[in-house]
């Protein structure tokens, strides 16, 4: 029996406190074995944001080994071959990314930033959810995609019109 192969994705944000940190979470438990991602930032705040751990907690996606670092351990000599790199961000999105090894194909799929707002703690959760919906939206898209026979422009293209969803349905209406 001939295994099926494993996509390796990594998720890139500033700060790798949030975003990234949910896509890292979602990817590898909805996934089901097909990916394994990570996440990184190009300038990470050193630590994971206690509502984003407290919400993939209460969602039941595990959180250890969960960690804020930099895209620079993803260039280094023994990182993995990345299938897929996918900002999450538009400050990421903009800069010079680092050579990834293998070629990974990238997208950008920017979610507001939830850290940013201000306001009561329910205002500030509502913020946190709306970014894990639209990444858990936009990854459920993502794996039902039927990476294995679209072309590499076509798979491309695909994964571009996912950035560009405003609202993604949670079934995936269809629309990617």
């Amino acid at each position: 029996m001939i295994s099926e192969k494993v996509y390796n994705v990594l998720f890139l944000c500033s700060g790798n406190s949030a975003r990234s940190i949910f896509a890292e979470a979602i990817l590898n438990q909805d996934g089901l074995g097909r990916f394994r991602a990570w996440s990184a930032g190009s300038m990470p705040r050193g630590q994971v944001h206690p509502i984003t751990l407290d919400m993939l907690g209460k969602m039941n996606y595990p959180v250890d080994g969960l960690r804020s670092k930099s895209w620079d351990e993803f260039a280094a000599e023994g990182a993995p071959v990345l299938d897929f790199v996918i900002t999450v961000c538009d400050t990421a999105a903009g800069e010079v990314c680092p050579a990834w090894p293998g070629q990974p194909m990238t997208a950008h799929w920017g979610v507001p930033d939830p850290v940013v707002v201000e306001g009561s703690e329910s205002e500030r959760y509502l913020a946190f959810a709306d970014s894990y919906r639209m990444l858990r939206n936009r990854i459920n898209i993502f794996i039902n995609l039927p990476i294995k026979s679209l072309d590499r422009l076509s798979l491309k293209a695909r994964m571009d019109e996912i950035g560009k969803l405003t609202d993604a349905a949670p079934d995936g209406g269809g629309q990617a």
